[in-house]
């Protein structure tokens, strides 16, 4: 196909911030249509990228649209049916992270693509910033990695649960970033210890385990929500290797016992300083569009999802006590 035709649904500010401008800079992408609730929003966005064909309702957009794909950018709690409906239409499907609220979700968006012959992905980002991708690729060019850590701290100090009203949990609909990018360097968990707090709030707001892949390599996942400032850093470690990542501004690669670490600046190594560029966004949306073109399975699919979904419960579910 020489362009892919996308419908939209969803035109708040990560949508507008992100995927928009990624998807509007490629030559083979063009927008079939546009669905919003919100007629403010969808106007603005529809007039901004020239999108002809507005909706409020995405079922009337999906039957009446030609479209390859869609984009479905909308609160984990709302995903599901949209999601689905899609798929039964036979459209492949990106959805931002979180895959829903439960593993159960995920799993039945999985079988519903598999059922349909649809692609799909999730936009966990963090496997596609370019400064991560390139750290890994120096770190793996000396063997395994042995042992990884993914951090993420951030300052909410909410008595109550920040995100949609309690509608989802703090490690499901956030900090599943660290949860997911830590499969991405470490591979599948066979054994893992974890401690959850609740740091002055009525909500689990602290998540720290210890993870032992099956490759032999061990993780560790650092995070809670009552942090000086938000931090989200990773580590990965090969023999006489080891790199340390803020994703939104260097790594550093320290060798052979070498004081002087090599510098990759975030910015240089994505060729720009945007941050949907720098932060992997539009990366994730190149390989989505690329998946559909060859016909092949975006690595972040709904069946790779669920099993972030299912580590996410089993951090859960590993409590010291």
């Amino acid at each position: 196909m020489e362009k892919v035709k996308v419908g939209m649904i969803g035109a708040g500010s990560l949508a507008n911030s992100m995927h928009y401008p990624s998807l509007a800079e490629f030559d083979d992408v063009e927008f079939a249509a546009i669905c919003d609730l919100d007629e403010n929003k969808l106007n603005n966005s529809g007039d901004k990228y020239e999108i002809e064909k507005r909706y409020t309702d995405y079922k009337k957009m999906v039957s009446e649209v030609e479209m390859d794909a869609v984009y479905i950018i909308m609160p984990p709690h709302h995903l599901f049916d949209l999601t689905i409906h899609c798929l039964n239409n036979k459209k492949h499907v990106f959805i931002e992270k979180p895959p829903g609220v439960t593993a159960v979700q995920t799993q039945s968006m999985a079988l519903t693509a598999e059922r349909n012959g649809c692609l799909s992905m999730v936009g966990f980002n963090r496997r596609f910033i370019p400064v991560m991708v390139e750290a890994r690729r120096i770190v793996e060019e000396r063997g395994p990695i042995l042992q990884c850590s993914a951090t993420f701290y951030k300052n909410t100090m909410s008595p109550t649960n920040p995100y949609y009203g309690g509608a989802i949990d703090v490690l499901t609909c956030d900090a599943i970033h660290a949860v997911d990018t830590l499969r991405w360097m470490g591979g599948e968990v066979n054994a893992l210890a974890s401690d959850i707090r609740m740091l002055g709030a009525e909500y689990c707001n602290s998540f720290n385990s210890l993870m032992k892949f099956h490759g032999g390599a061990t993780g560790f996942l650092l995070t809670n929500w009552v942090a000086g400032k938000r931090v989200h850093t990773f580590e990965m470690h090969a023999r006489g290797i080891s790199a340390f990542i803020d994703g939104n501004d260097s790594a550093l690669i320290y060798s052979d016992n070498n004081s002087d670490p090599v510098v990759l600046n975030a910015d240089d190594v994505a060729g720009s300083s945007e941050s949907r560029k720098s932060y992997g966004f539009t990366a994730e949306s190149r390989h989505f569009i690329d998946c559909i073109k060859e016909g092949r399975m975006p690595d972040t699919n709904f069946a790779d999802a669920f099993k972030t979904m299912e580590l996410v419960g089993r951090i859960y579910l590993s409590q010291i006590h």
